[in-house]
């Protein structure tokens, strides 16, 4: 899969728009489905500056010369019935009213990680980064989660013909399982503030604030109290890997910990002997996830920790998977159509 500008557009070519709706960001290109997907004209719009999906995507449209008839868009909530409504941002939409409003013949609404989950098979070597496991040819299941603005989640099953499905899940939303007093601490710290802890309220964006603010909160009343802002993810990460920043460190650390836990949950659950973690905060850090507690988490599942070291793990590298996943996932309409 390759990726280009939109300088070099083609009126000949049956261009099919696609989007990945996020909390905090809304992608979008042209895609030509007629092969292998190649994407041209990407655009990332922060969504904090517009009002709606059909807003961001009007202003992606008008500075095209091409109109698409055809759309796939992934978004970060469940899709089910006509009416969406964005888990982490406040946008809500009518499918029917948007492919009208968008003028498209065609519009296919999908769960950004389902997104995700049929780009999959698709990633070349260089688009992932192996962990650990047995080095072998993609097998399923396939468990697909990461951290982002939220905690997205699929799987990816074969049927007897050896195609490829997908199954959109909710699973970053199950309740989180606490391991120790530091993850109990963490707990309460995010009980009194939403009442409930899911793994999401960790494992994400905001997650990493939360976790920094939980493990401060007993050396700084003030942050307990809540009098000070609590500090940007990028930063933490950054500070973490600079070294020089211990709190950082350690909240990083305890992220990475509870993560090889929930990846390990999520692959006994599904079965899963290939695990692919995406989103857009784990690359940004895969030599400190490799020496961190991940792998020990993952494999602390009593009886079934040898089941779990034959299931391969991979972080995807690949810029915009969400954007080659919305456009397989036409291709994959069309040939069951």
């Amino acid at each position: 899969m390759t990726t280009s500008t939109g300088a070099d557009l083609d009126p000949a070519i049956d261009y099919v728009l696609v989007g990945d709706i996020g909390g905090t960001n809304a992608r979008f290109a042209l895609a030509d489905i007629s092969a292998r997907p190649v994407l041209h004209a990407e655009k990332s719009l922060p969504t904090s500056g517009y009002a709606s999906l059909q807003h961001a995507a009007e202003v992606y449209l008008a500075q095209l010369c091409i109109k698409p008839k055809r759309a796939a868009i992934a978004v970060a909530a469940p899709v089910s019935a006509d009416a969406i409504h964005l888990t982490n941002r406040a946008w809500s939409f009518s499918q029917a009213e948007l492919k009208a409003a968008l003028r498209l013949d065609e519009l296919n609404i999908l769960n950004d990680f389902g997104a995700v989950a049929f780009a999959v098979p698709a990633l070349a070597e260089s688009e992932r980064e192996f962990l650990y496991g047995p080095v072998r040819p993609l097998q399923a299941p396939v468990t697909v989660l990461g951290p982002g603005t939220g905690l997205g989640m699929a799987m990816l099953v074969q049927d007897r013909h050896l195609r490829w499905n997908v199954q959109e899940t909710e699973g970053g939303h199950v309740s989180f399982a606490p391991l120790s007093d530091e993850e109990q601490l963490i707990e309460r710290w995010l009980n009194a503030r939403f009442g409930r802890t899911s793994n999401e309220r960790l494992l994400c964006g905001a997650g990493l604030s939360h976790i920094d603010a939980a493990l401060a909160g007993a050396e700084r009343p003030s942050l307990q109290a809540g009098l000070e802002k609590l500090r940007d993810p990028a930063q933490i990460v950054q500070r973490a890997l600079a070294g020089h920043d211990i709190s950082a460190r350690r909240t990083l650390a305890r992220f990475c910990a509870v993560l090889g836990s929930v990846c390990g949950d999520a692959a006994l659950m599904h079965g899963a002997r290939t695990l692919m973690i995406a989103g857009g905060i784990v690359p940004r850090f895969i030599p400190f996830l490799k020496t961190s507690g991940f792998r020990e988490r993952f494999l602390s599942k009593g009886r079934f920790a040898a089941y779990l070291e034959h299931v391969a793990i991979y972080v995807i590298t690949h810029p915009n998977p969400g954007l080659l996943g919305a456009a397989i996932s036409l291709q994959s309409a069309d040939c069951q159509a």
